[in-house]
């Protein structure tokens, strides 16, 4: 995608730290256009200073690359972000209330759209029944997502619109919608979103996330989630107006090239994303090899290994990235046996340089771990996963128990066996939250899954970008693209999982630059301007 292009000015940022390869210590850097020019140290910036149209005094201010989320919904962040939010409802009862309220305050929309309750935090842990939504709701059409977005409760009215609904797969008269239902009642709510509604959620997401330093975001966009016309509006949003790049991704499995031409044409980098091989673990639909541990079925399954080669390698002949929502273990090993299959037909250097890549990847065994190195397969990944419903008390244990709740997310199992991490939020599933992100890949609950604070930076700038094929951006470096952002933080520390690398790694002549310190209860930069492309698109420097 493109992003309106600055003018051609000269910035100098100095008195300040530049986190950059190019120069450990480095303290100034000069921007050209949109690109960055040089990285250095301040006494060498003065010689740039007779040339440049504008001079940044950082006052000690942290520049680093703009951060990559390499998991979006990007309109349904931002109608999360203006809507109704239930992320904080404690119980069946707060959560009917800010219905009531909700609908008080905004009695023209026509469907009430609120996302974010988990009744697995609550006690008890039942969600309300259909007729405490429709007495909150006084006959009105609602959708409320649960957090995880792979079920909803929806009142009776919404359900009154969705012809056939009692007969498909996932339908409950009176628990939360999933599977085939869920997804039919998704396209009804979000049908009656209006252009304008649907462009001012979006501009809402994307200056949200320009104000946390995000530069790019991958928008994971599909038929059962948003839709072409939400898809290719925000392309064309992203395109006219400054703020984070977008780059598309369309999640419908395809078997032929005429197929993918669809996807060229809707703007769409690949045709990945969520494309759904299972679900989710909150709502017991993402597909396990063993019952779950609180309910005596094993989840669902969208697509088998046959659909799975089939789409890998219809993509990989027509030079198209593939990939896979997968977070059971079930369904990463038929996504691996099918992505095997695949470049058994199609040749297995063809499929590593595609670079396919995988959602969420959870629950993987050392087996599907060690194809996803062999097969070179991309890990997009959500650490905040973890800080949410990790650990021996939280949802991921009640679902699994603790010896298999333990197996999630081994971000440090993936880099020991060199697979490429691109990290990112899922949101509106969790927040958009770079540095908190960072956060919980280096704090995870389980201790030996942690990663250290600068590999985790990586795979949320570079990582995001290697994601798109694109190795040389998310560095500030000379000839880099210009995105970057300024950040207000305290001392810059190393964290690592392990002290001996901390230890080895804060010696000034490993040369290892420093970044915030991380560690829970601290807390986290303040953006304070972002750039993307040499224009900025959020700015509290001087504020």
């Amino acid at each position: 995608m493109t992003v309106p292009q600055a003018p051609r000015t000269t910035t100098l940022l100095r008195g300040g730290t530049v986190h950059s390869p190019a120069d450990p210590f480095a303290t100034a850097m000069v921007v050209e256009g949109d690109r960055v020019a040089w990285v250095g140290s301040e006494g060498a910036a003065e010689s740039f200073a007779d040339g440049a149209d504008e001079i940044v005094d950082l006052d000690g201010a942290l520049v680093t690359p703009a951060f990559t989320d390499a998991h979006v919904h990007t309109t349904a962040t931002g109608l999360a972000l203006t809507g109704l939010d239930l992320t904080g409802a404690t119980g069946p009862a707060e959560a009917l209330a800010a219905v009531t309220a909700h609908i008080r305050a905004r009695p023209t929309d026509r469907v009430v759209l609120g996302h974010g309750w988990d009744s697995a935090a609550w006690p008890g842990g039942a969600a309300p029944s259909r007729a405490a939504l429709d007495a909150a709701a006084g006959g009105r059409p609602v959708y409320l997502t649960r957090v995880d977005v792979h079920s909803a409760l929806a009142s009776t009215a919404l359900l009154d619109l969705v012809p056939g609904i009692t007969a498909l797969p996932g339908y409950s008269p009176d628990g939360p919608l999933t599977g085939d239902a869920h997804h039919a009642v998704r396209t009804a709510a979000h049908g009656t979103v209006t252009a304008d509604q649907r462009r001012h959620a979006q501009r809402a997401a994307l200056r949200h996330a320009a104000g946390l330093g995000i530069g790019a975001l991958h928008e994971c966009a599909g038929p059962l989630i948003s839709g072409e016309d939400d898809l290719t509006g925000l392309l064309a949003l992203a395109a006219e107006e400054p703020g984070p790049r977008v780059f598309g991704y369309w999640g419908e499995a395809v078997t032929s090239a005429r197929q993918l031409d669809r996807v060229r044409d809707l703007g769409a980098v690949g045709a990945a994303g969520d494309l759904f091989v299972d679900g989710s673990l909150g709502s017991h639909t993402a597909h396990l090899h063993a019952p779950y541990d609180d309910a005596d079925h094993t989840g669902l399954a969208h697509l088998d290994t046959a659909a799975v080669t089939a789409h890998v390698v219809a993509c990989t002949e027509a030079g198209v990235q593939a990939g896979f929502h997968a977070i059971g273990d079930a369904a990463l090993t038929a996504v691996t046996d099918g992505v095997r299959a695949a470049a058994d037909h199609v040749g297995i250097d063809r499929v590593r340089a595609a670079r396919h890549r995988i959602e969420h990847a959870a629950l993987l065994t050392d087996a599907t771990l060690a194809a996803f190195a062999d097969l070179a397969l991309t890990a997009s990944v959500q650490p905040a996963f973890d800080a949410a419903w990790g650990g021996p008390d939280g949802m991921y244990a009640s679902r699994l128990g603790s010896e298999r709740a333990a197996r999630l997310h081994p971000l440090a199992g993936l880099l020991r066996a060199g697979v490429p991490l691109a990290l990112g939020s899922d949101a509106p599933v969790t927040p958009l939250d770079p540095w908190g992100t960072l956060r919980a890949a280096a704090f995870h609950r389980t201790p030996e899954h942690r990663i250290s604070v600068r590999a985790a930076f990586a795979a949320h700038t570079r990582g995001g970008w290697r994601a798109l094929g694109r190795d040389g951006e998310g560095t500030l470096v000379p000839g880099a693209v210009a995105d970057y952002a300024v950040w207000r933080s305290g001392h810059l520390v190393v964290q690592a999982a392990d002290d001996r690398v901390a230890r080895w790694s804060t010696d000034p002549r490993s040369g290892t630059p420093g970044l915030p310190d991380l560690t829970p209860g601290e807390p986290l930069p303040q953006c304070l301007r972002t750039v993307v492309g040499g224009r900025t698109v959020h700015d509290r420097l001087n504020g």
